[in-house]
Parts: C-alpha cells; sequence; structure tokens
C-alpha cells in the first residue's frame, strides 16, 4: 500500500507539471508516466516544453522515499524528438495513444539511461538547442 501511495504522489505531482508545462499525460502504465507535447494539440515550443517537464520532473521528486528502503526516489527520463502516429483506440475503455519509432526511441533512452541530472542537463540542452527555434 505504500509503493502505491509513493506513485499517487509522483503522479500527482506529475499532473501539476504536465499543465504547468503544457504537455499532454498519455498514460500511465506501472511506473511509467508518458508524456507528449505538440499533439494533440500542436506547438512550435514542443521541445522547450517537453525539456522543462522533464528536468522538472527530476527536481520535484527530492523529497519522496522508496517506502521499503528510505532511500530518496530517482528517475530516468527519455526524450526523443520526431513523428508519432496518434489516436483514440478500444471501446470499452478508450485512450489516446501514441505509436511509432519516436514513442520506442524515448523508452529505450529512458530504460538505458543513468540516474543524473547533470548528464540529464546536458541531453536536454542539446535537443533543445537543436529543435527550439526563438
Amino acid at each position: 500500500m505504500q509503493v502505491v501511495s509513493m506513485l499517487n504522489t509522483m503522479y500527482t505531482l506529475f499532473d501539476t507539471l504536465s499543465e504547468k508545462h503544457r504537455v499532454f499525460k498519455v498514460e500511465t502504465i506501472g511506473d511509467a508516466y508518458m508524456v507528449v507535447a505538440g499533439a494533440p494539440e500542436k506547438t512550435k515550443y514542443h521541445a522547450h516544453n517537453i525539456c522543462d517537464m522533464a528536468l522538472d520532473m527530476v527536481r520535484s521528486i527530492d523529497h519522496l522515499k522508496d517506502p521499503s528502503n528510505g532511500n530518496n526516489i530517482q528517475i530516468r527520463v527519455g526524450i526523443h524528438s520526431g513523428m508519432v502516429v496518434a489516436g483514440v483506440v478500444g471501446h470499452k475503455m478508450p485512450r489516446y495513444g501514441l505509436h511509432g519509432d519516436t514513442v520506442h526511441t524515448a523508452s529505450a533512452m529512458e530504460s538505458n539511461g543513468k540516474v543524473d541530472e547533470k548528464s540529464l542537463l546536458y541531453f536536454i540542452m542539446y535537443i533543445a538547442h537543436t529543435f527550439v527555434r526563438p
């Protein structure tokens, strides 16, 4: 029950951040929290918004503890920019879904990433510099 409570606290923080940074929460699966910027509403600031969201996600959980060992919670973030196929799928429990290589690449980057805010900062600044035009 403590793990569910901790995840609820973390996801509530992330939900608030998603509104602040104008990103769309697609879904949560287990301990994965998936958001997208630039869909379903287009914006020329999608890379900026998603990078700010990622940095705030990492910073916002500094007070959360793992209920199994008391250590601080750490997260990994995967970001990728590109095309996706998006739409509502299902009838019984319809949901907005994203599919494609961009989603798989971001997921792989998260899965293989290190928990290190300095490397995250460097990576995010590179993405923002590459894709955001003032």
